[in-house]
Order: C-alpha cells, then sequence, then structure tokens
C-alpha cells in the first residue's frame, strides 16, 4: 500500500470571523484531497469553532497573552516535530511567516506580502478592495483555479450545541440581532438599533447574541427597548450554539463582523450592516439569503480603514446614522414583513 500523505497545517491566528472564512479551505481539501490530513493552528480563545470539526485532525493553539514569543518558539518545535508536508499560513504577518518559513515542509505556501514570503515555496499575490472575496484570496493559497461556485464557510455545531438553543428556537418565529463588535465604526448606533426594534413586529421574538463582553451592552438594549420578548442570551451561550440558533431564525441582523460569517458558515439568513467599512474589502456575507445594507450617500470619507476606528474620525458617523432603519425592515421574508 502507498504511503499515506504527509498531513497539511493551516495557520490562521487573527480573529473569530477570520476562523470562521478560514473553514471553506477545510471543505476544499475535504473534497480535493480525502486522504490528507489536516490540521489548524489559531490563536488561544477560538479552538472551540472547530470542536469536533469532521476534517480537522489536531488543533495546535498559540497563546498571545503568555509568554507569546516564547510560546511561538515552542510552536516551531512542535510543527517541526510533525513533520508536515505542506504549511499554509493565511497571515500577512510575520509571527506566522516564521513558523511557515522555518517549519521544514517541503511545500511552505503565504501570501506575498508577508516579510517572510522569500523563504516560501509559493508566494500568492494579495490584494484587498477590488471586491475579491476572502475566501477566494485564502483558495488561491491551494489552488490556482479557484472553484466554481465559490467553497463557502462551513462549521458545525453538535448535538449539545443543538440542544444549548432548542428552547429559544421553541419559542415561535424569531429575529436574532448581534448588535455589538469590536470596532466602533463597525457598529450600527443603539439609538438605530433601538429604532428598529420599536418597528419590528410585535409578536416576533428577538433574541440578542454576543460573548461575555458584550453582555452589558445587550442587555442594555433588551431593557431599553421596553419590549418583553426582547431577550438578551449574550455570554449565555458559545459561538456554535449561536450558529445553529441563527440558522433557524427568520432574519439575523449583524454588523460587519463575526456573526455575520457565522451565519455564512451554517447558511443563515443574515441581513449585515456595513458602516464604515464595506464590502469591497471582501468580507461580505456568502449565505443563500444574504443582504448588505449601506448608507445611500456618497461619503467621500467611506471607508476610512480596512478594521474600523475606535470613534468616528470625522465625529459625524454619517456612514452609520445614514442607514435607514427601512432598508433593513426591507429584508424580511414577506410572510413576516406583512405584519408590520
Amino acid at each position: 500500500m502507498p504511503d499515506s500523505p504527509q498531513a497539511t497545517l493551516l495557520i490562521q491566528t487573527a480573529f473569530i470571523g477570520d476562523v470562521i472564512l478560514m473553514t471553506a479551505l477545510l471543505e476544499y481539501l475535504h473534497h480535493a484531497e480525502p486522504a490528507t490530513p489536516v490540521d489548524v493552528l489559531v490563536r488561544r480563545g477560538n479552538e472551540g469553532l472547530l470542536t469536533g470539526h469532521p476534517h480537522v485532525r489536531q488543533v495546535l493553539i498559540w497563546d498571545k497573552k503568555h509568554r507569546k514569543y516564547a510560546a511561538l518558539w515552542d510552536l516551531l518545535g512542535q510543527i517541526r516535530a510533525a513533520h508536515y508536508g505542506r504549511v499554509v499560513t493565511l497571515q500577512r504577518f510575520a509571527s506566522t511567516g516564521f513558523l511557515t518559513a522555518f517549519s521544514k515542509a517541503k511545500e511552505r505556501v503565504g501570501f506575498a506580502k508577508n516579510p517572510l514570503s522569500r523563504f516560501f515555496t509559493r508566494r500568492v499575490p494579495h490584494h484587498i478592495g477590488d471586491g475579491t472575496h476572502e475566501v477566494t484570496r485564502n483558495l488561491r493559497l491551494l489552488s490556482k483555479a479557484v472553484p466554481t461556485p465559490l467553497v463557502p464557510p462551513r462549521l458545525y455545531p453538535s448535538a449539545a450545541d443543538e440542544a444549548a438553543v432548542a428552547g429559544y428556537a421553541a419559542a415561535g418565529p424569531y429575529i436574532c440581532l448581534a448588535p455589538t463588535s469590536v470596532w466602533f465604526t463597525k457598529q450600527y448606533p443603539e439609538a438605530k438599533w433601538l429604532e428598529l426594534l420599536a418597528t419590528l413586529p410585535p409578536k416576533v421574538r428577538v433574541y440578542l447574541l454576543g460573548g461575555p463582553p458584550d453582555v452589558a451592552a445587550c442587555e442594555r438594549l433588551a431593557a431599553a427597548s421596553g419590549r418583553e420578548n426582547v431577550v438578551s442570551i449574550a455570554g449565555k451561550i458559545g459561538l456554535l450554539a449561536s450558529a445553529a440558533l441563527m440558522r433557524g431564525a427568520v432574519m439575523n441582523y449583524v454588523n460587519d463582523s463575526a456573526p455575520m460569517h457565522l451565519c455564512s458558515a451554517v447558511g443563515a439568513p443574515v441581513t449585515a450592516v456595513f458602516c464604515s467599512t464595506v464590502p469591497a474589502f471582501g468580507f461580505g456575507p456568502l449565505a443563500p439569503t444574504s443582504f448588505v445594507v449601506e448608507t445611500r450617500e456618497p461619503l467621500d470619507c467611506r471607508p476610512c480603514g480596512l478594521h474600523g476606528h475606535g470613534a468616528c474620525p470625522l465625529g459625524h458617523f454619517r456612514c452609520a446614522y445614514g442607514i435607514e432603519v427601512g432598508q433593513l425592515l426591507a429584508t424580511l421574508p414577506v410572510d413576516v414583513a406583512r405584519t408590520l
């Protein structure tokens, strides 16, 4: 019998949304190279996204908050000891370039913008702003011919995740709303979310979603809405459970942030609000039922950055306040919209 192929290591130690989008490569490899074992390296805190993932053999973890660079060196030793046949970094930073360049893998792949890409065996161009989706950019690391239609990211909530949200889902038709973002200028303002909540059909339950850092904001929004059927479950369920709940919603309202990618990864209907950022950066929704909502006002200052800011650089935040709630309501399914 021929020897089993050497394993591939995918490196993505950025944010939650980046890890979710990386899962499209897992789907691609599963179909293109089903015999190749695949490991993934993520930052500590994001490993839960891949719990029970059927196409991942092992998850390696980089703890960036404790002995960051000593841990990086330890990881290099672990990677070398694994004798990977291919190491692929999805990032353009020196740290992951270091792990890739000196991995001793026969194939060392990454973007040409990585400072250590001269040590890669394959360097791939990277462009942001031309409308190319991040999934396409990432797939080009594995294949010159990106499959059509585009391979979507995918997550696999467990039976326990499904059970954790079964009670919420059984309460009747519901909407999920993820109102926060790490970046202020990516976040639809609280006053606008309250305006939306006041206009949504009164009989439709609304669940506010978020992680532990979002609990206060979600509870404040639920209280300020004055609606008994607006419930904050921020911090009460994990990411995969959130994805399972969003899959059953009549609509999910999100910012340009991780919950949008959760929807893409489970095929959940989604309306994505883009404030200071634009879909042309390549991070738009990929779910079958997807809507992008932006201000209709032409603004010379938009986009003001790839990731957003802690405050509007010009102080007016018109890219967010200019988005009308009616634009969000227009994406509701017809049978729900009729109850308005």
